[in-house]
């Protein structure tokens, strides 16, 4: 179920990070198993019944019992954060965003993705975490940065940046145009496939665009369209599910 679930054992522990695989769920055909987002043309109500299950997975909680508070966002490639206060908990549609920001306990953050960046962002010690969507338009957009910013406006210090399964350098073919526009925004984006051609690398963006603003970077990253146990739009096209990046504070 998870591809990466963070495993520090100090005393002090106070957040939650994982990134979901494939495997686990309940959705069939092209969607198996674990697919958890309904747009790509899987049930809704099994999609729903994923989430629920890779949620008390990620918090710990025995099958059949309450699964915790799963905050989403509608993602649309831009550079909007949302800070999910109680009003976010009640609201009766997810936020237009690509990240989520909060300091309630016990609330996982979910950033969704197929080959996109998913960015998971905590302050250990003040209690702030956050959840990014990072594809190429966001990266261009500033999208992490404006999340580290929204987090230090919450008191966040200290951040760790988690960069979870996304399509590599050297499988993410663009044009050649399309790749000199991204890398003169982000240099570090600029990359070639394994087979010659121009790419974008926007993980290694991502990584350089934290390090700009002094977080720590955890690599947790894996080529989606390279590895059949993660979700893949470039391998799979308009028939991938979609995986996970999650984030919570402990109770």
């Amino acid at each position: 179920m998870f591809a990466f679930q963070d495993t520090q054992t100090e005393a002090d522990r106070t957040v939650d990070v994982a990134f979901t695989d494939r495997h686990g769920g309940l959705s069939g055909g092209p969607f198996a198993s674990l697919n958890l987002a309904a747009s790509p043309g899987d049930d809704p109500e099994t999609v729903e019944r994923n989430i629920a299950r890779a949620a008390r997975a990620f918090a710990g909680v025995a099958d059949g019992g309450a699964a915790p508070t799963v905050v989403r966002m509608r993602q649309v490639h831009g550079a909007d954060v949302h800070v999910v206060d109680q009003a976010s908990l009640v609201a009766a549609d997810a936020p237009v965003a690509d990240a989520l920001v909060t300091s309630l306990r016990d609330v996982v953050l979910m950033v969704r993705v197929a080959d996109c960046v998913p960015v998971l962002l905590a302050d250990l010690a003040a209690g702030v975490v956050g959840a990014v969507h990072a594809g190429r338009p966001g990266l261009v957009a500033g999208v992490v940065p404006r999340a580290v910013r929204a987090m230090r406006d919450q008191g966040a210090g200290t951040l760790r940046a988690w960069v979870g399964p996304h399509v590599c350098g050297a499988c993410y073919e663009v044009p050649s145009e399309m790749r000199a526009d991204v890398s003169a925004v982000v240099p570090e984006a600029f990359a070639e496939t394994s087979w010659g051609t121009p790419s974008v690398d926007v993980g290694a963006g991502v990584v350089a665009q934290l390090r700009e603003h002094a977080v720590e970077v955890v690599d947790a990253s894996r080529c989606t369209r390279e590895d059949e146990d993660l979700f893949s739009y470039r391998r799979q096209g308009r028939t991938s599910g979609r995986l996970a990046g999650l984030v919570r504070l402990r109770p």
